[in-house]
């Protein structure tokens, strides 16, 4: 598969962009965040990404579907989260047995009523990481095989009214850095109580 680049942009002849090329620039857009110690690295050819966009994708929908699928562990990072369909399917899928748990930016502690509170009031571990300016992470490690990450914060404007995108990334290696890295924040992160 190719994807042509506009010649308005070059000044010259269309360039075509090769799959593979493809997404290696994606992984490593979306590889922004490694572990201590870590750089950046060409992963194996077991990696498949699905994409998806906004306006026009539902993308919440995607990552329901996802969280559905979790056998095992859901870890989540996050800037802000508001998404009521995302909270209440990490809620089903922690119903069912399922390790969940969440780190949080700062302003989540802040607002009014957040996913915080409510993943919190539900017995879900959830923390908050007030090391960073902002700890603008939007990632969602799903049984250490499946990453999503992407612009896409978990709320319902990402989905509606902003320009968004979303990777979903089928990569145990991938899964792995990312896994670390979560642990890695929730090491300098604090638990939030629930509020009842």
């Amino acid at each position: 598969m190719t994807f042509p680049v506009p010649s308005s942009r070059l000044h010259a002849r269309p360039v075509l962009m090769t799959r593979q090329c493809l997404i290696f620039l994606l992984l490593l857009a979306a590889l922004v965040s490694l572990p201590s110690g870590a750089s950046c690295a060409e992963y194996g050819k077991d990696v498949t990404v699905s994409l998806c966009f906004t306006p026009g994708s539902n993308c919440t929908d995607k990552i329901i579907r996802e969280i559905a699928s979790a056998r095992s562990e859901i870890l989540i990072q996050a800037y802000s989260f508001t998404s009521a369909p995302i909270a209440k399917a990490l809620i089903e899928a922690h119903k069912r047995g399922v390790k969940v748990a969440a780190i949080l930016d700062k302003s989540q502690r802040t607002a009014k009523y957040t996913s915080a509170t409510f993943l919190a009031n539900m017995r879900i571990p959830t923390y908050i990481d007030a090391k960073h300016a902002i700890a603008h992470n939007k990632v969602i490690v799903i049984d250490g095989a499946v990453t999503i990450t992407g612009s896409f914060n978990f709320t319902k404007a990402a989905e509606e009214k902003n320009a968004e995108n979303l990777l979903i990334i089928r990569s145990r290696e991938i899964a792995k850095a990312y896994r670390e890295n979560w642990h890695d924040h929730l090491s300098h992160s604090e638990q939030y109580k629930p509020k009842y």
